[in-house]
């Protein structure tokens, strides 16, 4: 199988030992392996030999290191590199004309870009930068390439990272590199990689058209002309589809949909698809559009963790959220309500699943966990396997991993089908989900699909959608945050009329019942639903109402027993060393609650501990926690609540400890700091601790959506507590924050608390 320009930042480096004509027979061969783009030639000829034990030179190992990364098995690379850099210590390094320092910096470099881990590729150029010129290397006569693979890799790590200005002065450095025929098709590629992922598309389009970036002259004897590497089309494509060049972009897509390798590398693949949909679209054609959607949206959800595959390749991270948005506009469009709830629900699924896929502990839950954990081993195995590229003589053997992945999976949702939908997209059909809704209850589900915003409204016999006036939601949402703040009333009912009318008036005649269950999307996790007027009476006023991360999660709440008669584990006002996080009405609100329920225990100060929250949380059927929150908006599993340290832990319970948490509770409550909001960005549905409370047991959570004052809490929450020994928990929920409406009027005192999961 020949591999398209071998990357070309390893040509110099294979064409000085064809020239000057290696010593060692097998160096011979594997130079030819290389230079005609045979890598899987070279992997079957080296990895027999260090199995054995063999020694390696430092060059072969290059060589090996290099094949695993053309094929993405980055595992692979690495554990090679590893050895590469030991025999470079050792004293190895020298090749005909060249000094292999470096280049580990360069392989690992560039197996970081690839997995999309972007800050660790920036440290091993800096470094490969560094050693570039120590000792002389600055006067090798492969200076040049060396110098373009590290600009490569740090410029096209820069931009992916945020860092704009940064890349773009290494665009320049590179810009200004002096080249030789030799050295013209890696710079411009490098900087076509750079300029793409600075979505300055122009610019890149000049790079990659560059006459010099074309391959000419002797040397075409090493590269494969009946078709460039995928990247680097897909480079070209792109960048003249963001250029306005429509017909010479649909034509570069079509060559990349009939490429045999095309379905084999997914991170270019659904971008090719959803790109050429919209170009369908364009074109009227709906039904091609359609199937192309549906096509990308298999094939981002073939794999359990983020396709980053390509990332530093092609310079190019799409948002895959954006798939499922055109694919939802298109069927809402056509009056496919059911279909395009589906579809919703699986962009909110991937969205899970995207953000846990770093997460290293999720406890299974229930029977069976030494085996789940066997399958789960086996599935990440299979998965990442579908991500090398084989030869088109082993495509038989990608199919047969394929169905070993769809067994692996469907053995998951038999055994432990809450972790399935944590680690693979699993939903279930609306006509489930919809079984799921009681007859007085009415769901609300929003979503946003690029610009335009959607909401379905379920019950359990009819679907509808409808598309809401979208117009400022993010500043009008933010506005009446800030009115919140200040506490300006007038200022306050006048931002809550007009969100009334953007989000429910439409959905307003088609709602006959009291209960409200809202699934937000986006912006919407930071609003309180409660407090949304028709200029006479808030929502509350007229409605119960519980939120939901995703509509299909009412599957696994109802599956649940509730837990009844077991008492209270409280948190009161942890002792955190600062007296600027005492919560004295905190620590009453504690005492009062422990007084409300029977066998309750409460904790107080230092023993307000993660290690007590630990032992003991599973023997109680309700956990208060009067605590404060943290939060992190970049690394949303990282955002935790503020326990009391001891010997055994820091005192952080941070929001992906829950997926390794067992509760068996009836209740959460966060009487905190914001515990609802986390990073909220489209597809985002795991906003702050809920979905991971949920996952570790709990049954229902009540948090908060801002800083919330201390006395009016712990007298709503007292008059909550004592409310649900009469009533169901929303209702419970509902009349004490009516009660507090009547001391407190301003929404600020009683509309930042949420009920998320079940009401009962």
């Amino acid at each position: 199988m020949k591999f398209k320009k071998y990357s070309s930042r390893l040509l110099i480096l294979l064409l000085s030992c064809f020239f000057f004509a290696c010593s060692l027979s097998k160096d011979i061969i594997l130079s030819s392996y290389a230079q005609k783009q045979q890598i899987h030639e070279i992997i079957n000829m080296l990895q027999p030999s260090l199995d054995k034990g063999d020694r390696l030179s430092s060059f072969q190992l290059y060589l090996l290191s290099a094949s695993y990364i053309g094929i993405r098995n980055y595992n692979m690379a690495l554990a090679t590199t590893d050895l590469m850099q030991k025999q470079i210590d050792g004293g190895d390094r020298r090749l005909v004309g060249s000094d292999l320092t470096i280049y580990p910096q360069i392989l690992r470099g560039s197996v970081y870009l690839d997995q999309g881990e972007f800050q660790k590729a920036i440290q091993e150029g800096n470094l490969a930068f560094k050693l570039l010129h120590e000792a002389g290397r600055d006067k090798s006569g492969f200076y040049t390439s060396q110098l373009i693979n590290i600009y490569d890799i740090l410029g096209v790590a820069h931009a992916l990272a945020g860092n704009v200005a940064e890349a773009q002065k290494i665009a320049q450095s590179l810009q200004n590199v002096r080249i030789t025929i030799m050295n013209g098709p890696e710079k411009y590629s490098a900087l076509a990689r750079i300029y793409m992922a600075l979505k300055e598309y122009d610019h890149a389009l000049t790079a990659i058209k560059n006459p010099n970036a074309k391959v000419t002259g002797a040397i075409t004897a090493f590269y494969d002309q009946t078709f460039q590497e995928i990247p680097n089309r897909f480079i070209l494509s792109k960048s003249l589809y963001e250029t306005g060049y429509i017909k010479e972009a649909k034509e570069g897509y079509d060559q990349l949909l009939g490429h045999p390798q095309i379905e084999q590398i997914g991170g270019i693949y659904w971008i090719v698809l959803l790109d050429r949909a919209k170009i369908a679209l364009a074109e009227g054609q709906r039904r091609v559009a359609e199937d192309m959607l549906k096509k990308a949206a298999d094939v981002i959800e073939k794999q359990r963790s983020s396709i980053n595959s390509e990332a530093g390749r092609i310079g190019f991270v799409g948002d895959k959220q954006t798939v499922y948005a055109e694919l939802t506009a298109l069927l809402i469009n056509d009056g496919r309500y059911a279909d395009a709830f589906a579809y919703v629900e699986r962009a909110k699924a991937r969205a899970l699943v995207d953000l846990l896929a770093s997460q290293k502990n999720i406890n299974p839950h229930g029977g069976q966990t030494e085996q789940i954990k066997t399958t789960l081993v086996e599935l990440k195995k299979a998965e990442n396997d579908l991500t090398v590229v084989a030869q088109i003589q082993d495509q038989s053997g990608q199919i047969k991993t394929r169905s070993i992945v769809l067994a692996l999976k469907k053995d998951l949702q038999e055994k432990a089908p809450e972790l399935a939908t944590l680690v693979s997209v699993t939903t279930p059909a609306t006509a489930e989900i919809q079984s799921k809704i009681k007859d007085d209850e009415t769901l609300l589900e929003y979503y946003c699909a690029g610009k335009d915003w959607y909401v379905f409204i379920l019950t359990g016999k009819t679907i509808a959608a409808q598309k809401l006036p979208s117009a400022d939601m993010e500043k009008n949402i933010d506005a009446l945050r800030k009115t919140i703040a200040t506490r300006n009333m007038p200022e306050f009912n006048q931002s809550s009329r007009t969100l009334y009318r953007q989000i429910f008036a439409l959905a307003a005649p088609s709602i006959k019942t009291k209960k409200l269950i809202i699934v937000p999307h986006g912006s919407l996790h930071y609003l309180p639903f409660a407090a949304l007027s028709d200029g006479n009476d808030y929502l509350i006023d007229s409605f119960s109402i519980r939120m939901l991360p995703s509509a299909s999660i009412l599957n696994f709440l109802t599956e649940r027993t509730k837990q009844a008669g077991r008492g209270a584990l409280i948190f009161g006002n942890p002792k955190l060393d600062d007296p600027k996080y005492d919560l004295k009405f905190a620590q009453d609100e504690a005492l009062a609650i422990g007084r409300i329920i029977p066998e309750s225990k409460v904790l107080l100060r230092s023993e307000a501990s993660k290690t007590n929250l630990q032992n003991f949380g599973s023997n109680y059927s309700i956990i208060h926690l009067a605590v404060h929150g943290v939060f992190d908006l970049d690394k949303p599993l990282n955002s935790a609540l503020l326990l009391a340290a001891d010997s055994n832990n820091d005192g952080l319970l941070r929001a992906g400890d829950l997926y390794n948490l067992s509760l068996r509770t009836d209740l959460v409550t966060l009487s905190a700091c914001e515990t609802a909001l986390g990073k909220v960005a489209t597809g985002d549905d795991v906003v702050g601790f809920t979905r991971g409370f949920l996952y570790a047991g709990a049954r229902s959570l009540i948090s908060s959506l801002w800083q919330v004052d201390d006395e009016a809490t712990r007298d709503l929450m007292v008059n909550f507590y004592t409310n649900l020994s009469k009533m169901s928990k929303d209702e419970a929920l509902r009349q004490a924050q009516l009660q507090a409406k009547k001391q407190y009027p301003h929404p600020y005192y009683w509309a930042a608390f949420l009920l998320t999961g079940s009401a009962m």
